[in-house]
C-alpha cells in the first residue's frame, strides 16, 4: 500500500511543483517522499522511477499530441537524429524517471542513515 501511495504523491508533488518551480524540483519531491514514508531503498528507487516516467511520459505525450507531433519530429531530429516523436517522449519519460529514480534512493539511504 506505502508503494502506491508513494508513487501517487511523487507524482502528484511532482507536477504541482513543476509549476511554481523549476523541472529540478523533482528531485527535491522525490527526495521527501522516502524520507517522510518509510521505504527500503530499492522500493524508493522503483517509486521514484515509475511515478517520474508516467508523469513525464503522460505530459510530453499530452504536450506532443496537442500540436499533431510537430515540434516532437522537428526536435527528434535534432537530439536524437531519428524522426521518431515517441522516441523522443520515451527519451524524456526516461531523463526525468533516473533523476526522481537516484533522488528517492539518497531519500531513503539518508533515512536509513538516522
Amino acid at each position: 500500500m506505502k508503494f502506491i501511495v508513494s508513487i501517487i504523491l511523487t507524482a502528484l508533488l511532482s507536477f504541482v511543483a513543476c509549476l511554481y518551480l523549476p523541472w529540478w524540483s523533482i528531485a527535491i519531491v522525490s527526495f521527501l517522499i522516502p524520507v517522510i514514508i518509510i521505504q527500503k531503498p530499492y522500493l524508493a528507487f522503483i517509486t521514484g522511477f515509475l511515478a517520474l516516467l508516467l508523469l513525464w511520459g503522460a505530459l510530453a505525450w499530452w504536450i506532443s499530441a496537442a500540436n499533431d507531433h510537430l515540434l516532437a519530429h522537428k526536435i527528434a531530429v535534432l537530439v536524437i537524429k531519428a524522426d521518431s516523436p515517441l522516441l523522443l517522449v520515451g527519451l524524456t519519460a526516461l531523463i526525468g524517471g533516473l533523476v526522481a529514480a537516484f533522488s528517492a534512493l539518497s531519500g531513503s539511504l539518508l533515512r536509513r542513515l538516522f
